[in-house]
C-alpha cells in the first residue's frame, strides 16, 4: 500500500516565531518547552509521533517519521511546511525513494540553478532568478558516500538527527555535505518549477497540510485540561501525555469511521454522495463528542438544601467535607 504523509509540529511560545502552526503545547514550571512532531497520513490517521526539543531539526524529524512509522504503508511523498525542508533534506529524500513536497513560504526568494555550464544566455525569461550551474562532478565524486549515509538512515544504524547534525552550515568544508547541497539545489530547482507551473501540485500540498491543521485542532479539543499545557518537566510524563493524545485521537477516528460506514451502507445516503461530498468527507470530526462527560439533570426534583434537623446524625449531613 502506498500513501502520502502530511507532517506538522507544535511549538512552544519561545519557538513560535516564524512557525506556521499556531497550536501550542508547552511545559510549565519554568521549563523551556517541547516540540511534538505528528506524522499524519491523508486519511487523517496519525501513524507516528515524536517528542522533540524546540531546537530539534524538523527535517530530521520528517525523515525519521517516514522511515520508522511502523505500518505497512509505502510512503511515496511527504508534505511539510517551509521549516521541514532544506537542501540536504531534498537530497536524502530523493536517495531514500520518496518525494519531499514542501509548501514554500518565501517563494519569491527562491533561486533557480542552471543545469549546465557554458550557456549563460539560455532561458532569457528566467535570467532574474537564475544563478550558477550545478556541480554535477562533485555529486558523482561523492555518490558512494551519499548512498552510505542514506543506507545508514534506511537501516536505522544511525538516527536522522545525528546524520543531519553532521551536515550543517558549521561543516561547510565536508565534501559529502557539499555534494548533498548540490544535489538538493538541483532537486529544489526542479520542484520550484513544478510548484509554480502546476496548480494541481500546489492544491495537493495545501490539502495535505490542511489535514494536519485539522489534526492540531482536534488535539486542542482533546487536550483541554490545564489549558492544553503539559504540566511536567519529566520526559516520561511528557511522552505518556503525547502517546495518550495520539491514542485517543486515533480511537475517535476509528469510531467515526465505523459510524460513517454504517450511514453510507444505506443506499439513500450513499446515492446523495457526490464528488465534492466524498472529497470533503473525513473521519476526523468531533462536533458530536462531549469531552466533559454527561450530566443528567432531573428538573422535577429539588436539591436538598434545607438545614439539617437538630440532633441529626453527622453521617446524614449533606455536603459533608465540602
Amino acid at each position: 500500500m502506498s500513501g502520502a504523509l502530511a507532517l506538522s509540529c507544535q511549538f512552544t511560545p519561545a519557538a513560535l516565531a516564524g512557525a506556521s502552526t499556531p497550536d501550542i503545547l508547552m511545559v510549565s514550571y519554568g521549563g523551556r518547552g517541547i516540540m511534538i512532531y505528528w506524522h499524519v497520513e491523508r486519511r487523517s490517521t496519525c501513524i507516528y509521533s515524536q517528542l522533540k526539543t524546540c531546537s530539534s531539526s524538523e527535517a530530521a524529524a520528517m525523515i525519521e517519521g517516514v522511515l520508522r512509522h511502523c505500518t505497512d504503508m509505502e510512503v511515496d511523498r511527504t508534505y511539510v511546511d517551509s521549516h521541514g525542508q532544506s537542501e540536504v533534506a531534498f537530497a536524502f529524500c530523493h536517495v531514500l525513494g520518496f518525494q519531499l513536497l514542501p509548501r514554500l513560504k518565501g517563494i519569491h526568494r527562491q533561486r533557480l540553478y542552471r543545469p549546465t555550464t557554458g550557456a549563460p544566455d539560455a532561458y532569457p525569461a528566467l535570467q532574474a532568478v537564475l544563478t550558477r550551474p550545478i556541480d554535477w562532478a562533485l555529486i558523482e565524486q561523492q555518490y558512494d558516500q551519499i548512498v552510505r549515509y542514506a543506507t545508514a538512515l534506511r537501516l536505522g544504524t544511525a538516527g536522522a538527527a545525528d546524520i543531519l547534525r553532521r551536515f550543517t552550515r558549521a561543516n561547510l568544508q565536508h565534501p559529502t555535505y557539499k555534494a548533498l547541497v548540490e544535489l538538493g539545489k538541483a532537486l529544489r530547482t526542479a520542484f520550484v518549477c513544478r510548484y509554480l507551473n502546476s496548480m494541481e501540485l500546489r492544491r495537493e500540498i495545501h490539502e495535505g497540510l490542511n489535514v494536519v491543521e485539522n489534526w492540531n485542532s482536534a488535539n486542542d479539543f482533546i487536550l483541554y485540561g490545564r489549558g492544553g499545557e503539559i504540566a511536567t518537566n519529566r520526559i516520561e510524563d511528557q511522552e505518556a501525555t503525547m502517546l495518550s493524545l495520539h491514542l485517543l485521537q486515533n480511537c475517535m477516528i476509528y469510531v467515526n469511521t465505523l459510524m460513517i460506514q454504517r450511514v453510507l451502507s444505506e443506499p439513500i445516503w450513499a446515492e446523495r454522495m457526490g464528488p465534492n461530498e466524498r472529497r470533503g468527507m473525513t473521519p476526523l470530526a468531533w462536533g458530536h463528542v462531549n469531552p466533559y462527560g454527561t450530566f443528567r439533570l432531573d428538573m422535577t426534583a429539588r436539591l436538598p438544601l434545607d438545614l439539617p434537623m437538630l440532633g441529626a446524625d453527622s453521617g446524614q449531613l449533606l455536603f459533608q467535607g465540602v
